[in-house]
């Protein structure tokens, strides 16, 4: 029924009208009090939920506390501890605004809330119960606070009725405390789901380690170390090798000032980092944290903060692209093919040079006795962390660091190479290591001069593959990928010297382009110039190409160039050098041998030295794995020589 008289809502009605602004779903109340205990100086935090959070949320911390005189203010709307005007949101730090969403909580379920100070004698107990206060009263408690929410939505059943399934509730938690967890690894998190533990971290400031425990062994193993320093912000974290791959952008994570984000750019920047290194439609890991000076950023754009507006977006998007990029290009990527215990097929895995190994069943076993630990429910696991940070120290050997240099005036690529350190393995293998764990140890490198002149080449398989012998390993290299990789690096050398050059067309080659088409062509005119294209306007809607790379005589030069224009189109910024690395690695594509093509053996030993002096022959210009490697000992499991 539309009422046309004005009136004024009653406090209840506006509490529950605000709450839908900040309390969406169970996630969004853990988000609120998770945020506050961080800053409030937590180092210690867990979060127990039952039924997805619907039926109860439990957030404890061992923060500063909440006096007992400023507990009833604390529940009430624009009440906050971190600002006192608007001149101060631009240089805020701090997650959240302690006291802001409380009272949003508090309309719509029921709260419980027990806290004391560290100077305080005594604690306190507060219930509050759909906005209106039931008790407030002293009791005994340990240093910090913790919230009890139950029944959530009790008196907004409309609200309730649109949750989904506790089970998928209970996934945006978690998803929502790893970020926390990834963004603070020097606090201590727990989560505990309908009484089991879910994850637990150490809280010792090591972010691999932090990694270790919410994704896994796989995962934390495959990383690569990155940082880089501007004048206005810095980088550091970790991203994934190029086989560490999903098929989509869940495994990106972005933190600006310790803040989970979205962002386009970044997103765009570090998928453009892994161009040559990742086939389309594959996705990196990474997680990454960029640290701004005031002013350097606006977090304030996105009503949840969840995007950012950065002051120079370029100088923050080439800086993640080169720095990715040169991480990737200097190590070596040879995937190793493992044996598959009780199985027909073969999978592939990534070999990881790295300088510590995990060992697999001793850390199992730490985490084991970890889980042991915090069950005895020490206060805010302190127990945990120390026992964690003594066995860490054990079991994690010193870390190698890429640090990416910072480009001289005038020059956007880098001459500095990052050492790597290979450990010395040995061709016996140690009984106490796993099958899994044998397969991610390179030793030389396959490619260096040494080690070419130890090559044995046995032949070419199918017509496609060759198979090469080295230091009790089998090497298979994909002739066309291979192929493809020497000659994107030889255009790509010929771009950067300056020495492409172009073959006249007679008679020239007439298109026809579209309105969108022509005004991406006069946008990226000098790029095709440089790419050794000569076109001219040949008259309304029509041009021609006088002109072509001399490196695609034999190929279709229309349809390359038609391409080249299609790509400029779905370009929304300038790009060029985008656009000039997609156009190279499709001619190279469509000029290299094809498999089912019988090469000579003088023709096989010219295309590895080739591959020999490129500064990454692992992958193709699409990311597909040029060479592919299998040990002795792997072969001799396969034929039951060993058990």
């Amino acid at each position: 029924m539309v009422r046309n008289e004005i009136a004024l809502l009653n406090q209840e009605t506006i509490d529950k009208i605000a709450a839908g602004e900040v309390v969406e779903r169970p996630s969004s109340v853990v988000k609120e009090l998770v945020e506050n205990a961080i800053d409030a100086g937590a180092t210690a935090i867990t979060v127990e939920i039952k039924d997805g959070g619907i039926t109860l949320l439990r957030i404890t911390d061992n923060g500063y506390g909440i006096p007992k005189e400023e507990i009833p203010l604390a529940f009430l709307r624009h009440t906050t501890n971190k600002i006192r005007s608007a001149s101060e949101l631009l240089s805020l730090h701090t997650l959240g605004f302690r006291g802001e969403a409380l009272s949003s909580i508090a309309a719509v379920s029921k709260v419980e809330l027990i806290t004391k100070t560290k100077d305080a004698l005594i604690g306190s107990r507060y219930v509050i119960e759909g906005a209106k206060e039931m008790a407030l009263e002293e009791m005994g408690a340990p240093d910090g606070t913790t919230f009890f929410v139950r029944q959530l939505f009790y008196n907004t059943p409309a609200r309730r009725k649109f949750l989904k399934s506790p089970m998928t509730e209970g996934n945006y938690i978690q998803e929502l405390l790893e970020r926390l967890a990834l963004s603070n690894p020097s606090i201590s998190f727990r989560f505990i789901s309908n009484g089991k533990d879910r994850f637990a971290t150490a809280g010792n400031g090591n972010l691999k380690d932090t990694i270790y425990e919410l994704y896994g062994r796989e995962i934390a193993s495959s990383l690569i170390e990155i940082s880089a320093e501007e004048e206005s912000f810095s980088l550091h974290g970790y991203i994934g090798t190029p086989a560490l791959n999903r098929g989509n952008r869940n495994f990106e994570s972005f933190f600006v000032n310790g803040r989970y984000i979205k962002s386009g750019i970044l997103s765009k920047s570090l998928e453009e980092g892994y161009a040559g290194f990742l086939m389309q439609h594959q996705y990196p890991f990474a997680v990454l944290m960029f640290d701004f000076a005031d002013n350097g950023v606006d977090v304030n754009v996105h009503p949840s903060k969840l995007e950012v507006r950065f002051e120079n977006s370029n100088v923050v998007y080439n800086t993640l692209l080169r720095t990715v990029h040169d991480a990737l290009a200097h190590r070596e990527d040879i995937d190793v093919v493992p044996v598959v215990e009780d199985e027909d097929e073969v999978v592939v895995a990534p070999s990881i040079p790295r300088a510590e190994p995990f060992e697999a069943s001793r850390l199992e076993s730490m985490k084991a006795s970890i889980v042991e630990s915090i069950h005895k429910d020490t206060p805010y696991e302190q127990q945990y962390k120390e026992f964690y940070e003594n066995k860490r120290k054990e079991a994690v050997a010193e870390e190698v660091v890429y640090h990416a240099p910072k480009p001289s005036v005038g020059n956007t690529t880098s001459e500095v190479v990052p050492p790597e350190v290979q450990p010395e393995v040995s061709h016996e293998e140690p009984s106490v290591v796993s099958n899994t764990e044998k397969t991610t140890y390179e030793q030389a490198s396959f490619f260096s001069e040494e080690a070419r002149a130890d090559h044995r080449i046995i032949g070419q398989v199918f017509g496609t593959y060759w198979l090469v012998e080295y230091d009790g390993k089998l090497y298979i290299i994909d002739q066309h990928a291979a192929h493809e990789k020497v000659l994107y690096e030889k255009t790509m050398a010929r771009l950067h010297e300056k020495t492409m050059t172009s073959q006249m067309l007679n008679p020239p080659i007439i298109v026809t382009l579209s309105t969108q088409e022509e005004e991406a062509y006069e946008k990226y005119k000098d790029s095709f110039e440089t790419l050794g294209y000569q076109v001219e306007h040949f008259g309304g809607k029509e041009y021609a190409l006088t002109a072509v790379p001399d490196n695609i005589l034999n190929l279709d030069k229309r349809q390359l160039f038609l391409d080249a224009i299609s790509a400029c189109v779905e370009l929304k910024e300038d790009k060029t050098s985008e656009l000039i690395l997609e156009r190279i690695a499709s001619m190279s594509c469509k000029a290299a041998v094809k498999g089912n093509h019988v090469l000579s053996m003088p023709e096989i030993e010219s295309l590895i030295d080739q591959l020999l002096s490129l500064e990454n022959p692992f992958r193709c210009p699409h990311g597909r794995p040029t060479i592919i490697a299998m040990t002795h000992y792997e072969l001799d499991k396969k034929f039951k020589r060993i058990v």
